[in-house]
């Protein structure tokens, strides 16, 4: 065997001799029993049985005391058996082993695992034969199998390399036929909306509106002052906007009628990450009939870029507008993360994911 071993934690440890167990006073499962105490962390060191089975070795210093319940019987009488490697189990019910982290090899095996360290207690099956249970910490982590064919090692969604490969070119063809279809939609009534907030949850109040149409023209773009907020330090570092500038602005409840208008008019409503928008817009709605109508408006542009991405581009991780607009060569018009800039390029992403959306 190798002198030395990596845990599944990724710590690597070596192979001990007597000199340094002594010099180090290393324990033992066996005397941490004694003694009422368990490990806290990874063992430091090992060796290896006459039987082949790993001892491990633990740091004095990183133990605490064991459950009572795991080894406080008053009444009761303790049995030990000796292993060929000279070390000592105690016998213990099953409850208490689960307790301590430890489980017969059968079960070790379904949970996926392979036991390389020799038994640390044992039991007596109902036909009087012993049942050795295995501390689940120093136990090998087997590599998962494929849950389509059951065959290869997993490589992702649960998938072996060749299968996750055919779903993905199933996906892939799915999505490109969903984003490439004709559409058919008037641009003068595809609207797309920014708004900027005092904050980031659903209590916050809107800061800014804006509203562009397919061909980017702009249907409103305004201030909107808070009639609670006073100040927002967090979202003003990122949008800009200021306490100062919306002073003299409309307040939400000003501006109800014109955007009910606007968006009565429009098949559909479109921002990136709608459904933080859609949680402060829709309270321009006073019952839940109008808001369930103006929902179905609603698409998700963010969604999208996530599906293609996923399709496409599997090695991505984050999906924000800027992401997106990098990923596809769009430049920023205005400053970024303004709602006019926010709303332009949510436009831009849409028309690249979407090339076939509009009549005209």
């Amino acid at each position: 065997m190798d002198n030395q071993i990596k845990l599944r934690s990724g710590v690597t440890i070596k192979r001990t001799d007597a000199e340094e167990i002594i010099k180090n006073k290393y324990l033992t499962r066996h005397v941490m029993s004694k003694m009422h105490l368990m490990p806290t962390g990874d063992p430091v060191a090992f060796d290896v049985a006459p039987d082949g089975n790993i001892i491990y070795y633990f740091d004095p210093t990183k133990v605490t005391e064991a459950p009572p319940e795991t080894w406080y019987f008053p009444n009761a009488k303790r049995e030990t058996m000796t292993l060929p490697s000279g070390s000592i189990i105690e016998r213990m019910s099953v409850k208490n082993a689960a307790a301590r982290g430890y489980y017969p090899a059968d079960k070790l095996q379904r949970m996926n695992y392979e036991t390389v360290e020799e038994p640390v207690a044992y039991t007596y099956k109902a036909d009087k034969s012993v049942l050795y249970f295995y501390d689940k910490k120093t136990a090998k982590r087997l590599p998962l199998m494929c849950v389509e064919c059951g065959k290869q090692i997993r490589y992702r969604r649960k998938l072996c390399v060749d299968c996750y490969e055919r779903e993905l070119d199933l996906r892939r063809r799915e999505g490109d036929a969903h984003r490439s279809a004709y559409y058919g939609m008037d641009r003068a009534r595809v609207l797309f909306f920014d708004l900027e907030l005092t904050g980031f949850y659903d209590h916050d109040e809107i800061l800014s509106i804006t509203i562009v149409d397919g061909f980017g023209n702009f249907i409103m773009d305004t201030l909107v002052r808070p009639v609670s907020t006073k100040s927002w330090k967090k979202t003003e570092e990122i949008h800009k906007i200021t306490p100062e500038m919306v002073k003299d602005a409309p307040v939400l409840e000003e501006l109800k009628p014109r955007l009910k208008e606007i968006f009565a008019d429009a098949d559909n409503v479109i921002a990136y990450g709608v459904s933080t928008d859609y949680s402060h817009i829709k309270h321009i709605y006073d019952d839940a009939a109008e808001r369930e109508e103006f929902h179905k408006k609603i698409r998700c542009c963010a969604n999208e870029f996530v599906r293609y991405t996923h399709e496409h581009l599997p090695e991505q991780i984050h999906a924000s507008l800027t992401d997106a607009m990098s990923c596809f060569g769009i430049e920023w018009e205005g400053v970024a993360h303004s709602s006019i800039a926010d709303t332009l390029g949510c436009r831009k992403v849409w028309e690249v994911l979407f090339p076939n959306y509009y009549c005209n």
